[in-house]
């Protein structure tokens, strides 16, 4: 069942701050963030706030996920100038939590890893005191990736499942296993490297289902937790099949701490970097 309506809950207030002042910044560094391309509803919130996602490596997507707004276009080349930028805005903005994401490059020999390493440590060298949490693809399991994004030592590694398995033809060229070999391995190099993941809800899948996915992400050491209301970007996108109530997001916040996560935001609004700062 497919459902255009949202309900009182998901309509949320735009953020009256000013967010001329972040814009002005992204567009003078030329960089990229998910807020942006995602169409992300909390974008005036955390752009008035002086917060934002950084989007490495390009605005273009080389996998096809229905539920994605990101750019499914040919990619340009990397920019290795690009960590430097960020690192730049990082310490302009006086950030104490960062998150830094990407659409996923399989073009690319190692997927990108050397530039989410790079930019690790443009922002450790700039700002040294800002939590560096990046959010990454799977890198098609490539264990060399894996092991160059581990190395670099980010403060937490994040990799989303974004849904339960049954569900995975939404997401073109990823497979849930992989996803989580991905988090299995991070936690395995680097125990004390925090690893988190997100899912969506809304998108058909069952209560049953969703926890199976909360004890499958344990299983493999994930440390935090996001869960979320998804929002079709547009009607040529996979459509909501249910708004889930707050209280709802809540018994499974509760479900999921009692499994063992160490923190878990849980909210119709919540997205993987949304008040990523408080995860601790």
């Amino acid at each position: 069942m497919n459902i255009q309506r949202k309900p009182e809950w998901l309509r949320k207030k735009v953020s009256p701050g000013n967010q001329s002042e972040m814009r002005q910044l992204l567009g003078e560094l030329r960089l990229n963030t998910v807020c942006q391309q995602a169409l992300c509803p909390n974008i005036s919130e955390c752009f008035s706030c002086g917060q934002a996602t950084f989007l490495i490596l390009g605005r273009s997507c080389t996998r096809l996920c229905s539920f994605c707004n990101v750019e499914k276009t040919v990619p340009l080349p990397v920019d290795i100038d690009e960590p430097a930028r960020v690192a730049e805005a990082v310490a302009r903005l006086k950030l104490s939590h960062v998150v830094i994401t990407s659409p996923t490059r399989d073009d690319l020999p190692d997927g990108g890893a050397a530039i989410y390493a790079a930019t690790v440590a443009a922002i450790r060298n700039s700002s040294p005191a800002t939590r560096v949490e990046l959010l990454i693809p799977d890198f098609q399991g490539a264990v060399p990736s894996i092991e160059a994004v581990v190395v670099a030592r980010p403060d937490i590694i994040a990799h989303n499942v974004e849904t339960v398995p049954r569900l995975y033809q939404i997401r073109s060229g990823a497979d849930y296993g992989r996803s989580l070999e991905v988090l299995r391995l991070c936690a395995a190099m680097a125990p004390d490297i925090k690893t988190k993941s997100g899912i969506m809800l809304g998108m058909g899948e069952s209560e049953g289902e969703l926890f199976q996915v909360f004890e499958d992400l344990r299983d493999v050491g994930c440390s935090y937790l996001s869960i979320g209301q998804y929002l079709a970007p547009s009607r040529r996108h996979y459509q909501v099949q249910e708004y889930v109530p707050p209280e709802r997001f809540e018994a499974l916040r509760s479900a999921a701490v009692a499994l063992g996560f160490s923190h878990v935001e849980s909210g119709p609004y919540v997205r993987s970097s949304y008040h990523a700062g408080n995860y601790a």
